[in-house]
């Protein structure tokens, strides 16, 4: 018989997080003082508000400090959902006061990195410490708060750390970089932060300004995609930008555990990880033919339509960054089908990616082909291997599983969209733009309009298949079953 879930010790660590996030709100305020904004006060009002409440949940007294694994599927689906709520407030009290399901959309949107938004304009409209707090929760959201307290609070190292790290990190397998995984979630941190500093300073090098650099570098890094230009990145129209933000986009969309390693000069293991080079070689393959595609089509007059825009646009949408340069025109049917199989693949597992990962993909592949010989060798074990082991079949399984969740989720959301009048294609490329982290609206296939036309309950539907695909589906539907809460 299971214990029962120790809500007590859940709610002592959602109000630390929640102390955490408003430290965070500070560094916009400090934004808008400079800027000389009225912001800075509801700023501060939202951030004390946030570490009384924080504090005042970490007054409740635990009987046990330990955490199983129910607990940290409960717990990681809370802190996001306090999070969000958290992170909702300033959009609701500063300009330009959104209501509270459009508020709610923002936070969802940036904290899971989907960096889909309601307004046309952000940077029309969003005070500078407005813009720096988009900017912060898609960082934030990237690598994950949870690993971000388990990094910062070695407490939890004895207290389910390892429950709260697997239920948030995404991927199929969580290795463990050092023996304790307080460690490991520095580890991981220590990549993300090193890789956002050094973005952020190429950045700077280059045309954009101190802050453009810094808010580019937070959704570069994290592969949020939000700007805080109104035309995006592409506003800067620049070669040098377009390459940088490539190069980390796809470092984004490698599993940090693997530029760690990298880091220590450990190139075996790079060597030896398939996914990585599969990665690679989709990535290239799909360039090819994005360049080929418009070079057919007559719409090349440089090397940059060649090789810079399409490379651009390939690694943002498999990375799930979702940044979109005018510069490049070429969505033709072939073209958005590749780009629908981007968004639907993602990045490697351990990154900052959206979508089901290329390492499931890799899995599903090879169950299928041991399926089709099965046809012909009944008797004959087939054991699927990653690179050079034995993978368990109970990992295989959860795997198959993952992925038909996945798609029926989409489907079901695609299917609640067009109940609510939106049309056909809208609804499932809205739908699967959302799940997959992507955020790329529908408007770029010339049928509907991006995501400020959504009405309410739309934008909650949406809202919660980014959260589901953020949490990777099961961390979700885990929590709506009758045996999670069976005591």
């Amino acid at each position: 018989m299971s214990r029962s879930i120790n809500f007590r010790m859940i709610i002592r660590i959602i109000g630390s997080l929640l102390i955490i996030e408003g430290l965070f709100m500070f560094l916009p305020v400090i934004t808008c003082f400079l800027y000389r904004e009225s912001d800075a006060l509801p700023f501060a009002g939202c951030a004390l508000l946030a570490i009384a409440g924080g504090f005042a949940l970490t007054r409740v007294h635990e009987k046990r400090r330990s955490l199983a694994k129910r607990d940290g599927y409960l717990l990681t689906a809370a802190v996001w959902l306090t999070f969000c709520i958290g992170g909702m407030m300033p959009f609701i009290v500063c300009h330009p006061q959104l209501d509270i399901s459009s508020a709610f959309f923002e936070a969802a949107s940036a904290f899971t990195t989907t960096g889909a938004s309601v307004l046309p304009a952000p940077a029309l409209t969003y005070s500078h410490g407005m813009l720096l707090w988009q900017a912060l929760l898609q960082w934030l959201g990237g690598m994950g708060i949870i690993v971000f307290t388990l990094a910062i609070v070695p407490a939890f190292n004895t207290t389910g750390g390892l429950q709260m790290f697997n239920a948030e990190v995404t991927g199929v397998t969580h290795d463990k970089l050092l023996p304790r995984i307080s460690h490991t979630a520095m580890a991981l941190w220590g990549v993300y932060v090193a890789l956002t500093g050094i973005v952020a300073v190429l950045y700077w090098l280059g045309p954009m300004s101190l802050f453009d650099s810094v808010c580019h570098a937070l959704g570069t890094v994290s592969t949020g995609g939000f700007s805080n230009r109104a035309g995006g990145i592409g506003e800067f129209n620049s070669d040098y930008v377009m390459a940088v933000c490539t190069i980390f986009m796809l470092l984004g969309g490698t599993c940090f555990a693997l530029i760690f390693r990298a880091a220590r000069l450990q190139w075996r293991a790079i060597a030896a990880d398939r996914t990585f080079r599969i990665f690679i070689i989709v990535v290239v393959l799909f360039t090819a033919c994005f360049a080929l595609f418009a070079a057919s089509d007559g719409k090349v007059g440089s090397w940059r339509e060649v090789v810079l825009y399409p490379a651009f646009m390939v690694v943002s949408t498999i990375t799930s960054t979702g940044y979109t340069i005018p510069q490049f025109v070429v969505y033709e049917p072939f073209i958005l089908a590749l780009m629908v199989l981007m968004m639907f693949s993602g990045g490697c597992a351990g990154s900052t990616s959206g979508g089901v990962k290329i390492d499931r993909l890799i899995y599903l592949s090879k169950y299928l082909g041991n399926e089709v010989k099965h046809c012909v060798m009944p008797n004959a074990v087939l054991p699927v291997r990653i690179n050079g082991r034995v993978v368990n079949p109970d990992l295989v399984k959860k795997v198959v599983s993952f992925l038909a969740i996945f798609a029926i989720a989409t489907v079901m959301g695609g299917v609640a969209l067009s109940m609510m009048g939106f049309p056909f294609v809208d609804s499932f490329f809205s739908s699967l733009s959302c799940i997959c982290n992507t955020g790329i609206g529908s408007s770029i296939i010339g049928y509907g309009d991006d995501f400020t036309t959504l009405p309410t309950a739309a934008k909650w539907v949406l809202s919660l298949l980014m959260v589901i695909g953020r949490l990777e589906v099961f961390t979700i539907m885990v929590l709506f079953t009758r045996v999670f809460w069976r005591r």
